[in-house]
């Protein structure tokens, strides 16, 4: 591909507009147009009719960027900056991909990868668009909007000819041809509104925020400014580095909200910008720009410079931005407006959003430009929810920072969930699957699923009330709706791609309510099948495993026994996991199914070997024992393992006293320190070679031991347990591996910790005795394979994968069924299940943290995903509908800078602006681009297409191979879509 961007001419551009709002009512992949009120703020002799827009980056770099912020509720655009060095030479700096955004945000560009005239001519084509489309499609005033100009890095550039011309014609661009044709080709097209279109402002903007690499000397940052206040005669605001809050305070707040891992150094924040020198110099330029009455104020912040260390970007250094970026941002704006009485403008912009942004403006902070969130799933349309929350608090015109209410906010903040870095890693939210070409909306949370639910579809019936169905749309693939809907890992949640927006979706709690609320209408209707002739199937272990592959079978006709060397069925899940993270009658209820189903269950009684479960007729045999057996901690003193210690304590049949010392980091860990508290110990701690960070534990399951009261004692191994008390070798972290996770390298240091009782909580296994009495071989894991060596017989749950969870015992139940019966029956969902494509699109870009039902916050990604073409910052991601109804994603070549962003929100291991059917705009670029499958159009007939490598002219219409669905996408593009061309 070439990553270099080809502006769209004004003529095609407005094509675009014009053909898409009246086909979609929609600008630019914006849907939901905001429609401004009367309110408005005065700035720099201005209006604004929202005090929220665009930071400069890569959302104020083309015209059509820019326009579709608009449409969103953009009212002020801080244009990307440009610099004397520009174009290709600039182009050839940057490394690509450039940005990453899916937790907090890095970048490793800059400023504008066009030639500064080219830039120009962009930001002058979006003023004069904006000026007309605004009153014509009754969006809000012609003049109810601002530019900022973005200018950098060094005086001696800034006086350049070309940065010079460009400044000159951003405050009067009536004599620059850009402004003409724009003017001449609105007044082409519609030459009823002459009048309206020659009353179009030349003024494309009167301000600047000066932008200064880091390490720029004071006196330069002074110079600069005083130039661009006396000499150009512009509101002039300048842009801090967060390195003027200094190292230590830096490397606190970030630390001390789980951001410990962010890597840098203390050479930038001697370098930069010393805050002492900053009032004094800050205050001189507040006094000279007021003597001149030209406003002056402070951006806060830039975007703040990190190491790279775990291959985020393919560059040496990135710069910060996003959640990570508040806590900085926020704390300098507290000092700086405390300093200056609040007298001092700021200007926001660093981390907010939608859940921040009100508290933000009630401060007196505007305006407040944003790049993170609307680089997320949402993209644009984010703005509009900003613009609605700020539309409800008072516009009045600048008095003051409320300097009490910034440093409370600061203060907050740190505390904030929304902005804290989680304690776990963030997981890769990515299939397994490449993108197809065509048809790949996808739900991210049934692909996360290892059964595959319809998740999506539940949710919905769940929202419409209807339970019962909900209900039977779980049955068909998750026989065991109370114990998942309580205890399950929820992968699904994991994956959902409103964690790109704040949180998940509560997939797992909308489960067990379907689950409570439809239970007395499914059971009634279960009833044991008429039987399959010829099949009969043994179950060893009545845990979750053996329980889902009962149903699954049961539920088609198959004989079916289980047979469970305890009183009750449930495994691990009754008899080891506490009571008070799951109760027996959630249990019953999911042995209630089988029950009814017909199930022969032999609880109290031991399985009989293979040989002789085929001898009494037993054509298929499934290994679902649990992993009961435990690891060996091998050192001295009183250490007992941690499945018969809990099995124990569960049944009242141990006391617990004392300090009680889990060693592990995994689940059965945190149940077990837990367990302890509850049962009578007067500390519990959990004792680890890692941190919390790299314990396997969900994050859920360590937020609730915390809560609990369980001590952590991290990077320690134990030595010894003697005399009350716990020897611990200290450890270090070391290099993280090829999965990111850090080593551990011992220490010569040693510690002790109160200890009574040392509870192992390492190694859980199966026991490979029945396996072995079987002559069932097992593989060099020591577990037995899905489909052993002896015919007929399988396994599943954590006899084949070592410690599994249930819903991955569920799927193992599912594929042995399949082996039994051939087949598994199709889902039927009724059609209440589904919603229309107007209906998620709704919700797009709306964060809601909350709702009155979970259904309500699901992005229904089965029905429309298009995320690429949400985040992508030029609209290169582009949505073509087909003459069927039909979506599809094109990706137009000439408007991609291969930023990668839309990589970070594929929902498949895929890159769409590589993996995409691509629209190219010359032979030249068809030709540097061979990874990419796309076309070139030759004629209104013909095109060159490459389709995975293969590359041939094509005659539309003839036999020409080509799969009918993409020469139907490549038809449309012709026909509808000439603006793409």
């Amino acid at each position: 591909m070439s990553e270099t961007m080809i502006p769209i001419p004004f003529p095609q551009l407005l094509d675009w507009i014009e053909s898409e709002y009246a086909k979609k009512g929609s600008v630019f992949g914006v849907r939901r147009p905001y429609l401004a009120g009367e309110k408005t703020l005065s700035l720099f002799g201005g209006r604004l009719e929202t005090p929220i827009g665009p930071a400069a980056g890569p959302n104020t770099q083309l015209a059509q960027n820019i326009i579709a912020a608009y449409f969103a509720g953009a009212r002020f655009f801080e244009l990307k900056t440009v610099q004397k060095m520009d174009g290709a030479e600039l182009a050839a700096c940057i490394a690509r991909p450039c940005i990453k955004a899916d937790d907090e945000c890095y970048n490793c560009e800059w400023s504008t990868e066009l030639t500064v005239p080219q830039a120009y001519a962009e930001y002058v084509k979006a003023w004069c668009a904006i000026s007309y489309y605004s009153e014509k499609y009754h969006l809000g005033a012609k003049n109810g909007f601002l530019f900022n100009m973005s200018v950098g890095y060094d005086l001696a550039g800034i006086q350049s000819e070309k940065i010079d011309r460009y400044i000159t014609g951003m405050k009067n661009a009536v004599c620059e041809e850009a402004f003409s044709v724009c003017i001449a080709e609105l007044k082409r097209r519609h030459p009823e509104d002459a009048a309206r279109i020659d009353a179009i402002s030349p003024n494309v903007s009167g301000s600047v925020t000066l932008s200064t690499l880091h390490g720029c000397p004071p006196e330069e940052i002074e110079r600069i400014a005083t130039y661009l206040i006396c000499e150009k005669e512009l509101h002039t605001f300048v842009k801090c580095n967060p390195t003027l809050l200094g190292y230590e305070s830096a490397r606190s707040i970030l630390d001390g909200m789980g951001y410990d891992y962010v890597s840098f150094d203390e050479h930038h924040f001697r370098e930069d910008l010393q805050y002492a020198d900053a009032v004094p110099m800050f205050r001189r330029l507040q006094a000279m720009a007021a003597e001149r009455g030209l406003s002056f104020g402070l951006k806060l912040s830039n975007t703040f410079p990190v190491e790279v260390r775990q291959h985020e970007l393919p560059s040496e250094e990135m710069y910060m931005a996003g959640k990570a970026l508040f806590p900085l941002t926020i704390e300098m704006a507290s000092r700086l407006s405390r300093d200056f009485d609040g007298k001092l403008p700021l200007s926001y912009s660093g981390g907010a959003d939608a859940l921040n942004v009100e508290r933000l403006f009630a401060c007196g902070v505007f305006p407040i430009t944003v790049a993170t969130t609307i680089l997320k799933p949402g993209g644009y349309q984010r703005l509009t929810q900003l613009a609605e929350n700020t539309a409800k608090l008072p516009f009045a015109p600048f008095t003051k920072v409320d300097t009490v209410a910034v440093a409370e906010l600061s203060a907050s903040i740190r505390r904030d969930p929304h902005h804290r870095k989680a304690l776990k890693p963030v997981p890769s939210r990515k299939s397994k699957d490449s993108v197809p070409l065509l048809d790949c909306d996808t739900a991210p949370c049934r692909s996360g699923c290892p059964i595959g639910q319809d998740i999506p579809e539940y949710l919905e019936l769940c929202k419409k009330g209807l339970y019962e169905q909900a209900l039977r749309v779980i049955l068909e693939k998750n026989p065991l709706p109370f114990i998942t809907g309580t205890i399950c890992a929820h992968r699904c949640m994991s994956s959902c791609t409103r964690n790109f927006y704040e949180d998940p979706v509560q997939i797992r709690a909308t489960k067990l309510i379907a689950a409570e609320r439809g239970y007395d209408a499914v059971i009634k209707t279960l009833t044991a099948p008429a039987p399959v002739p010829g099949k009969r199937a043994a179950i060893i272990g009545g845990g979750p495993t053996g329980m889902a592959a009962a149903f699954f079978l049961a539920r088609a006709g198959v004989s079916v026994t289980i047979f469970e060397r305890e009183q009750k069925l449930g495994g691990v899940v009754r008899t080891i996991i506490p009571a008070f993270r799951i109760p027996d009658a959630a249990i019953d209820r999911d042995v209630s199914f089988l029950r009814a189903l017909g199930v022969e269950i032999k609880t109290g009684t031991e399985a009989p070997d293979v040989q002789t479960l085929k001898a009494e007729g037993y054509t298929h045999i499934f290994f679902a024992v649990g992993a009961w057996k435990s690891g060996v901690l091998d050192i001295a003193g009183e250490v007992l393992p941690v499945i018969p210690w809990m099995k124990a304590v569960k049944a009242g049949e141990t006391k617990v006293t004392g300090h009680v010392c889990v060693v592990g980091g995994g689940n059965t860990a945190m149940d077990a320190a837990r367990l302890a508290l509850r049962a009578g110990a007067e500390s519990s701690t959990i004792v680890y070679r890692r941190t919390k960070k790299y314990m396997p534990a969900d994050e859920e399951e360590l937020l609730l031991a915390l809560e609990d009261g369980v001590q952590f004692v991290e990077l320690v191994s134990p030595v010894a347990q003697k005399n009350g008390k716990l020897l611990l070798q200290k450890m270090a972290l070391g290099e993280p591996g090829a999965d990111g996770r850090r080593s551990v390298v011992m220490t010569d240091e040693t510690c002790e910790i109160p200890c009574d009782l040392v509870v192992s909580a390492i190694g859980e296994h199966v026991d490979p005795a029945a396996a072995n009495a079987s002559g069932i071989a097992l593989d060099e894991k020591g577990r037995i394979p899905f489909a052993t060596n002896v015919p007929g017989v399988y396994a599943g749950g954590d006899a084949h994968r070592g410690p599994a969870t249930v819903v991955e015992g569920i799927a193992d139940a599912a594929a042995f069924a399949r082996e039994v019966l051939g087949t598994l029956p199709e889902a039927d969902i009724p059609a209440e299940a589904y919603v229309s494509r107007d209906r998620s699109f709704e919700i797009r870009g709306v964060l809601a943290p909350s709702a009155k039902c979970e259904g309500d916050r699901c992005l229904h990604c089965n029905t429309v995903c298009q995320n690429c073409a949400d985040v992508c910052p030029n609209r290169a991601n582009v949505v073509v509908e087909l003459p069927d109804g039909r979506q599809e994603i094109l990706h137009v070549d000439r408007m991609c800078n291969e930023c990668g962003n839309c990589t970070s929100f594929c929902p498949y291991a895929s890159s769409p602006y590589r993996d995409k059917f691509t629209l190219f705009y010359d032979r030249p670029a068809f030709d540097a681009s061979p990874e990419n499958s796309g076309f070139l159009p030759l004629s209104k007939k013909s095109v060159l297409v490459r389709l995975y490598g293969s590359v041939g002219q094509i005659d539309l219409g003839a036999d020409n191979g080509l799969p009918k669905d993409l020469e139907l996408l490549i038809l449309t593009v012709l026909k509808d879509y000439k603006y793409l061309l």
